[in-house]
């Protein structure tokens, strides 16, 4: 089974910090082998001289290999700093291009047809599930790096004659492949079960976090809080056991140095220093092979997260369209009744009749379970960026983002100008109030509104679904939570802009009130459903 592939697309400039990375992991590992075996050289070959006498202690010149592994030090310090720096930038700098592509494809997609993911699921793909790619793109330096170091080692193994120089060379040859068979024995099934545990802890967090006025409200606290504590627990446990197979392939990584020692050792003939050379040089290899033993570690984590992004990775690209100002008002049949641009429809139903079910597919977020034609053409038919270049839904549920009054205003054209926005805040009846706030239209708003009590959140979703300037307007119960007054007034201005903008109307609303707006009713029993 081949191993999935990392999404990323690296720019130039990435690629560029990339290939510097491993220039410093390079450097790096071999600044490290050098070292120690420079250091055992050194030690040993001091050792000898102190033996032979004053003579040879003053023959012996001790400043330039000290000198040189002060420098190996230093080098080995730098570059290694070096490395991590520019892989941790590259791969924040690849995550969060992959992040914005994958919400872009999700965006775009027709959500009729596309997957069904909660907001918490989608969030916890788009966050928790790219970051777990983090660590591969920081060791991709390290991988080649940690072959020509070992090739290096071996080469100074060489000295100390070919038998164990083979052997070490066998030894490194086979602990790649060691390594990713009992990385797969020891973490493939707790990276899963840990996977899914976090990803359905983000989901449950982010779902209750949304529900949290209802949550406080009918006392659920302690009942949240246990089964997210539940989660928790089980999410504990897959770490747990992903802990324990990382200690048992840091064992294996101990033992097998020691073992490479061993045999280079006992293979290893000549002068005593280089013996001591080669013995640290081989220890140093095994060492330098560590990246390796991460990245088979961290691979079985890395290979679910990957699962749950294919949902996300397998999107058609695409961006979504701009959306036409002028776009040429089309007629529509609800059933047998057909609706010219500029007509103002009422649809009325009982609750759970399907009004709002009916609104949505015209707006292009739901599949239509109705016949519905769009100048003559099924429903069906029509892409979602067209029916959404035509029809602006203000819904039951307002859907505010997390940012300013500005800001979700925006949504509708992000070329929207200041004064544009005063005019469709005025006509939904919230331009006072927000003029009233110390920022105004940069007051920020939290997730879903945040402050702003439930009309004035109706409001300005009203608002911005009066900038968006589409031919119809669909207004899914435009008036609820608002007192008498303040709907009268809505109304009456409402009324006006219509007029003023000849723009069409479909309403769904319990309120009588808003009734006066529409000029003709169609009941929702009378749309017929597709046919079968």
């Amino acid at each position: 089974m081949s191993r999935p592939r990392i999404p990323l697309a690296f720019g130039l400039g990435e690629r560029a910090t990339l290939r510097l990375a491993t220039v410093c992991a390079l450097l790096a590992g071999l600044s490290s082998i050098l070292l120690l075996a420079l250091s055992g050289w050194f030690l040993t070959a001091a050792a000898i001289a102190g033996v032979g006498g004053a003579t040879a202690v003053l023959a012996f010149n001790y400043l330039l290999p000290s000198a040189a592994i002060r420098a190996l030090a230093i080098i080995r310090t730098g570059s290694r700093y070096g490395e991590r720096l520019l892989a941790h930038r590259a791969a924040l700098l690849g995550m969060a291009t992959l992040r914005a592509q994958l919400f872009g494809r999700l965006a775009a997609q027709d959500s009729r047809i596309s997957a069904d993911l909660s907001g918490g699921d989608a969030s916890g793909r788009l966050i928790g599930d790219i970051a777990a790619l983090e660590d591969l793109i920081i060791r991709r330096p390290s991988r080649p790096a940690s072959l020509i170091a070992a090739l290096f080692a071996v080469g100074l193994t060489f000295f100390a004659g070919w038998a164990s120089a083979l052997a070490l060379a066998s030894m490194l040859g086979a602990l790649p492949f060691l390594l990713a068979v009992m990385a797969r024995r020891v973490t493939a099934v707790p990276a899963r079960d840990a996977a899914d545990a976090l990803g359905e802890l983000r989901t449950k967090f982010v779902d209750y976090a949304a529900a949290r006025p209802e949550i406080i409200a009918y006392g659920l606290a302690d009942r949240v809080l246990a089964d997210l504590n539940a989660q928790a627990g089980r999410l504990d446990l897959a770490h747990a056991r992903l802990f324990r197979g990382e200690g048992l392939i840091a064992g294996l990584m101990v033992a097998y140095g020691a073992l490479s020692a061993t045999l280079v050792l006992a293979l290893a003939a000549g002068p005593a220093a280089e013996i001591a050379r080669a013995l640290l040089a081989a220890t140093a290899s095994v060492e330098a092979m560590a990246a390796f033993a991460r990245t088979a570690f961290r691979q079985a984590s890395v290979n679910e997260s990957l699962k749950r992004l294919s949902t996300l990775t397998a999107l058609p690209e695409g961006s979504v369209p701009p959306m036409a100002l002028d776009a040429t008002a089309m007629s529509f049949a609800l059933g047998p009744t057909r609706l010219l641009p500029a007509s103002r429809v009422a649809i009325m139903g009982v609750s759970g009749s399907g009004k709002t079910r009916l609104v949505e597919a015209l707006a292009g977020l739901r599949p239509a379970i109705h016949a519905i034609m769009i100048d003559d053409m099924p429903i069906a038919d029509c892409t979602a960026a067209r029916l959404r270049q035509h029809f602006a839904l203000s819904p039951q549920d307002a859907m505010l983002i997390a940012g300013t009054i500005a800001d979700n205003l925006r949504l509708a054209r992000p070329s929207v100008t200041v004064q544009q926005m005063h005019d469709a805040l005025t006509t939904a009846c919230l331009a006072d109030r927000i003029a009233a706030m110390p920022d105004g239209l940069e007051t920020r708003i939290g997730e879903d509104g945040g402050t702003l009590s439930g009309g004035e959140r109706k409001r300005l979703s009203l608002a911005r679904a009066l900038l968006a300037g589409r031919p119809w307007l669909i207004l899914d119960e435009p008036t609820e939570g608002l007192d008498a007054a303040t709907e009268a007034d809505l109304i009456t201005r409402l009324d006006a802009w219509l007029r003023a903008t000849r723009t069409g109307l479909i309403l769904v609303s319990h309120r009588p009130a808003p009734l006066m707006l529409a000029t003709q009713q169609i009941a929702i029993g009378t749309v017929p459903p597709i046919p079968e």
